[in-house]
């Protein structure tokens, strides 16, 4: 039957009352609906052009990103945007109402009225609610809102008047009535904010960034920062909505391979910096209140994140809302089919509607997930610089608690996870209102049988409850088993010099192994609740069905096609959302545990600042260590002479009462040497500016010199972590340098001639304390007695008290324990190790020779052989197969691999079959009801034997190759030689078998069998397609070429950026390890600033591959669901054209419920590939093969004899390993 444009819009009853002005004033006619309709499109045509002339060269500075919005500004938002989701929320309703009752959404003008209120409402709160600092085309602004008001007054009054007038309220009327004080908040917040339009930087509270410690300024004094900013930062609307920002570097990657310095720097408001300081902010103010739980930390951060998850809130809601049109447009198809289309072209608006929401639904979706992802970058980076900032002042009991590996677990493992988490927030609200959306679409299909489906839903939800439990004690007795593991390996690593020298490698290798079979049992714990997990919840759309139709059947309730599939395609748009409910679950729970571990270690004790540091100005002092009146405590394994330098001036024990006052700057020597990864004259120059003159001093006083020029990049050579290739003694030596460069005020040497010997130090006594220091305050701890008569005072001390404190000769005259001690030291050493020294030294001023050779300045020729540091080694290009060959063949990888994926296809193959069934059968009368449903109900059953047998495969896959891969990196590390430590930083180790390790342990199993799955489903979704419609081969053929060309392209960019991902992470993590075991060191010399400085710019130099990693997954997802998308429009034209009868609407149904399921199906597939080069790196064994030279390969013996035979030997593997470690060793001048 046709009818005019008008009569399918409006109605016969409209028709005749169509010219009529009074119409237009009437909240009930056609006419007053197309006059909003019209108005609404010119607002958002306004909206959008300004959204489109943005300018480009916009510059936001970061600190804006913290500036406050007035509170007139939150009310409105909140206001308009309730509004909004109302009018929204409405506009659906009447839609399910109509197809409820009439069968029909014609027509259309009620319901679509209040959709385009509802959207235009939104969007004008986004523009006006959501700008920072600037507003560009402020004129079209206030064009915009100007023309709200006056058209929401209109509505205002044209709905009172009808309310009067009917002497009735309906809810349209009452939104109409509210958006008029709405649109007043909006006239008032955009008009307040055009006094921010004037500049970029000016914020009207007066506040200005200032650079933390390490930023350099330009001639100008303002921030330098680099070009090279994402292209994001400048992105206009169109840009960032299809990434389209992204394409430069995808290019790049294609026609190379990317190296770090291709990849962009972050926005500002990404970087660390500005996180962490508007967390100390807001940390601040929420500390002054007395909160501070693992609760406080929570609403820290969604205090400080609302609005980015407000608008990826709304995204999600588009998204959800987008999705839940297609059983709408399945119905209507299936209605064209069968004659009931209302007007003669309604199948191509249908096809065209379908593409849209297809479109619209990718765009939310694939920004809902960016913004998310963003989020927690920023989460991260502000959690990973507390925890740095925090292992700064940790008190020693605290380190007791926490130690090296578990500090770097926390930020590897915890802080990760925290970030991971608002990815996920959104996505219990969304599948609830998902589900209430498909349950209302069924219900007005099937009627009272939807009660069924919805508890067997809720059922399983309910089922799942249990586990969930079980699966958060797993997690938690997994991670404390974990951190027992990483703090033994830890301890092993970071000695094993010691465990090579006294072949206790077995040993220790033996108790990592039984704390890793303790950890394993939690592994595998979860791994076993994960399978039963998807057991349960991928068994819902073959279990719901057939329960549903079962009680359809008892309640006598009809089916039919349209109803049936209706029905199905209802479930399996709703399938992902149930199937992600354990993910869900487990990352809540991740999430949980490890924000509770932060928050413990956030609170732990801390050193208070008991000691006071003035400088001198210029002042002459009496005093520069001033103790007055001061009660301090320590614990009973500190009673040493150390303990008194510790407590007074480093701040590392309680004072009880009293005063400590320290003047002028001061520089530390420890006990035992802290040498920073990095060259010489880095660690002697410390963060101080080079002056050479005073630079070759240094060096000589130190006896450095003759060292430095053996050294085949002199002062430049790199030295390894924690000094590896250097003595014992030059690392002493390095440290007094580094000291005596500061020219500090008061030196503090705790034994700093322990590591050499008796002649150099002397020479170091008398050229540098007695020599260099001379007018210096020193503090000296130290058992060499020769020493003494040197020092002013000396403080004697016994049983962690100070006896007495006198000079040299006035002890030996006073004290007899101090004549005793001074005895037993001449009949021990005798007389010739009596120390010379010229006291006349201190009043000389010290000759600086020129010193050949050691000039950093000058060419060295040209050195033989590389740095000692290497830089992280990384696979390049496309490595193939060979990391899913590698996962696959740890302990029967291959079987359990294969029978996975025989028994998913059987699980693919039968679910194809169970539908063809019903499309086949569901209009056949010669089939009964009963045969329908039982037939349906047994495939369904034997589908959900089949899921069992898959889950079982998968965890068992999972727990081999956890087991393996593990067993096999400790055994690479325990038989690597020391010079694979000596050029591999531990935090490079550390992140192997922390934040890598776990991947590989929970999450590798899971991704590559649910990729692996997804890509089976899409391929069988297009032979349905194309089998049920052969045309729609024109359209796949295409796209599946063009699938290819782009994954190729992505993945060119895709596994570089997630390779650098991992590289720098290890950057980061040995940055953490060297600062927590030079904590002591960094405090003293008052360089907290600066390592932190260099923490942040790791982190961000980490982030920032992270963040383009996953864009570009989002980039590749959005083009591929397009393709998707003109697929399904593609197969819903070739209905249309081959004009389906009325008994083919069963296949019509089916071939569409496939078709819409295609946009889901594309999310799993891109974790695989980061799962897998975070393999790459945990194959250790490759990375080190070359330098285990087969010694020990696969366990055997190669070759056996005494070493002087083997030395002398010819080509012995022996040999050529101990002449590559003299080779390394052989510089050291004490060695």
């Amino acid at each position: 039957m046709k009818e005019g444009l008008w009569t399918v819009f409006c109605d016969d009853s409209e028709s005749s009352a169509k010219k009529s002005v009074s119409s237009l004033i009437s909240p009930y006619s056609c006419s007053h609906h197309i006059l909003i309709i019209s108005v609404d499109v010119l607002l958002l045509l306004i909206a959008v052009s300004i959204f489109i002339c943005k300018s480009v060269s916009r510059k936001i500075a970061a600190r804006s990103q913290s500036q406050r919005s007035s509170p007139v500004m939150y009310v409105s938002t909140i206001f308009n945007g309730i509004l909004s989701l109302v009018y929204l929320g409405w506009g659906i309703w009447m839609i399910s109402d109509k197809l409820g009752r009439d069968q029909t959404i014609l027509p259309l003008h009620g319901w679509l009225t209040i959709l385009f209120q509802g959207f235009t409402w939104l969007v004008i709160n986004l523009l006006v609610s959501l700008k920072k600092v600037t507003l560009p085309q402020i004129a079209a602004v206030k064009f915009c809102l100007v023309i709200a008001i006056l058209f929401s007054g209109f509505l205002c009054i044209s709905s009172i008047w009808g309310a009067v007038s009917d002497k009735t309220l309906s809810v349209p009327m009452l939104l109409d009535i509210l958006s008029f004080p709405g649109a007043i908040l909006f006239l008032f917040c955009g008009f307040k904010r055009q006094s921010y339009t004037g500049t970029d930087l000016d914020i009207s509270d007066g506040t200005s960034y200032e650079p933390l410690p390490g930023e350099e300024d330009n001639a100008n004094g303002e921030i330098s920062s680099n070009d090279n900013i994402t292209p994001f930062a400048n992105a206009g609307f169109f840009s960032q909505m299809s990434f389209w920002w992204l394409n430069p570097l995808l290019k790049k990657g294609k026609e190379k391979i990317l190296e770090d310095g291709d990849i962009p720097q972050l926005r500002e408001a990404d970087q660390a910096k500005n996180c962490y300081l508007m967390y100390t902010e807001q940390l601040g103010a929420r500390k002054q209140k007395g909160s501070s739980n693992s609760l406080s930390m929570l609403s820290v951060i969604i205090s400080l994140h609302w609005k980015k998850i407000l608008i990826s809130g709304i995204f999600a809601l588009i998204k959800v809302l987008s999705l839940a049109t297609g059983p709408l447009f399945l119905k209507a198809f299936i209605d064209v089919a069968e004659g009931k289309a209302a007007f003669e072209y309604e199948g191509y608006v249908l096809t065209a509607g379908l593409f849209l929401a297809k479109v619209l639904e990718s765009l939310s979706e694939r920004h809902w997930h960016f913004q998310t992802r963003l989020i927690g970058i920023q989460v991260r980076s502000m959690l990973s610089a507390a925890i740095y900032q925090k292992q700064l002042r940790l008190s020693n009991a605290a380190k007791v608690d926490h130690s090296s590996g578990e500090i770097v677990s926390y930020v590897a493992v915890d802080a990760y996870r925290i970030g991971e988490f608002p990815f996920w927030f959104h996505q219990i609200w969304a599948t609830s209102i998902q589900l209430c959306l498909a349950l209302a679409i069924v219900y007005y299909s099937i009627g009272l049988a939807t009660m069924a489906a919805l508890a067997t839903v809720i059922l399983l939800v309910l089922s799942s409850y249990p586990l969930i439990k079980l699966q958060h004690k797993y997690l938690t007795k997994l991670m404390v088993a974990q951190d027992r593991r990483l703090k033994a390996i830890t301890e092993a690593l970071a000695n094993m010099k010691i465990l090579k020298l006294y072949a206790w490698e077995t040993h220790f290798k033996n108790v990592v192994d039984g704390l890793r079979k303790e950890e394993f049992q939690w592994i595998s714990g979860v791994l076993w609740q994960k399978g039963y997990h998807m057991v349960l919840f991928w068994s819902s759309p073959v279990v719901v069905p057939a329960i549903t139709f079962w009680a359809c059947y008892l309640l006598g309730i009809p089916v039919s096609a349209s109803s049936v599939f209706t029905f199905l395609a209802c479930l399996r748009i709703v399938q992902e959302p149930i199937r992600l409910i354990p993910d869900v679950a487990g990352v809540f729970i991740e999430a949980k545990v490890s924000l509770d571990r932060i928050v413990k270690f956030l609170e732990a004790p801390e050193l208070r600042n008991s000691v006071t540091r003035q400088k001198l100005n210029g002042e002459e002092l009496d005093q520069s260590i001033l103790i007055r009146a001061t009660e301090i405590s320590w614990g009973t394994d500190s009673s040493s002479k150390a303990t008194l330098r510790n407590i007074n001036f480093l701040e590392k024990f309680r004072k009880i009462t009293g005063i400590v006052h320290v003047f002028g700057k001061i520089a530390y020597v420890s006990q035992t040497a802290w040498i920073q990864t990095g060259t010489i004259q880095e660690n002697i120059l410390f963060g101080a500016a080079m002056e050479p003159v005073r630079y070759q001093e240094v060096l000589e006083r130190c006896s450095l010199v003759k060292d430095i020029e053996i050294f085949p990049f002199g002062d430049l050579t790199e030295i390894g972590e924690r000094g590896v290739n250097l003595s014992g003694g030059q690392k002493q030596r390095v440290q007094l340098a580094r000291a005596l460069y500061q020219d500090a005020d008061v030196y503090l040497l705790d034994d700093p001639f322990s590591a050499v010997d008796a002649q150099t130090a002397t020479s170091l006594f008398n050229d540098y304390v007695i020599g260099a220091l001379s007018g210096k305050t020193v503090l000296l701890v130290t058992h060499q007695i020769d020493f003494l008569p040197a020092f002013n005072s000396i403080l004697l001390m016994s049983g962690g008290e100070i006896i007495r404190s006198d000079t040299y000769s006035q002890l030996m005259a006073s004290s007899q324990e101090f004549q005793d001690l001074v005895n037993a030291h001449k009949n021990t050493a005798g007389s010739d190790t009596q120390v010379e020294y010229d006291s006349s030294k201190r009043a000389e001023t010290s000759k600086t020779e020129e010193i050949q050779k050691v000039r950093s300045i000058k060419k060295l020729g040209s050195p033989s052989g590389d740095q000692l540091i290497k830089r992280e080694e990384k696979e390049s290009g496309d490595t193939g197969s060979k990391p899913y060959i590698q996962y696959l063949s740890q302990r029967k990888g291959f079987l359990y691999f294969s029978l996975g994926s025989i028994v998913h296809i059987i699980f693919i193959v039968g679910q194809v079959i169970q539908s063809y069934w019903l499309a086949a059968n569901i209009q056949n009368s010669d089939v009964s009801r009963v045969t329908l449903f039982t037939v349906y109900s047994v495939i369904g059953c034997s589908l959900a034997v089949f899921l069992l047998l898959r889950s079982v495969f998968i965890v068992q896959l999972g727990c081999g190759a956890s087991e393996t891969i593990f067993s096999t990196l400790l055994t690479s590390l325990f038989r690597a030689p020391m010079s694979f430590y000596d050029s591999t930083p531990l935090g490079r180790i550390l992140s192997r078998v922390s934040s890598d390790l776990s991947v590989t342990d929970l999450e590798m199993a899971f991704r590559l069998t649910i990729a692996v799955g997804t890509t089976m489903n899409t391929y069988f979704n297009f032979a349905v397609l194309a089998f049920l419609t052969w045309p729609v081969l024109f359209a796949i053929i295409p796209m599946i070429y063009l699938n290819i060309l782009l994954q190729r392209y992505y993945f060119a960019s895709a596994k570089e950026l997630t390779r650098i991902n991992g590289t720098s992470k290890s950057s980061v993590a040995s940055h953490l390890a060297e600062s927590i075991a030079g904590a002591t060191t960094i405090r003293a010399f008052g360089e907290e600033a600066r390592f932190f400085s260099k923490y942040l710019d790791l982190i961000d130099r980490n982030a920032s591959p992270y963040f383009h990693s996953f864009t570009s997954d989002e980039w590749l997802i959005q083009r591929l669901e397009l393709l998707c998308a003109i697929v399904l429009s593609s197969s819903t034209l070739a209905i249309i054209l081959l004009h389906f009868s009325a008994s083919a609407s069963g296949f019509i149904g089916m071939e569409l419920s496939y078709g819409l399921s295609l946009n889901n199906l594309f999310n799993s597939l891109f974790h695989v590939a980061d799962c897998f080069v975070v393999l790459e790196k945990c194959h250790l064994r490759e990375a080190i093969q070359e330098k285990e030279e087969g010694l020990n390969s696969s366990g055997i013996l190669v070759e056996y004899d005494e070493p002087l035979k083997l030395m002398n030997k010819e080509g012995s593997l022996f040999g050529q390993l101990v002449r590559e470690y003299w080779s390394r060793t052989a510089n050291s001048r004490d060695w």
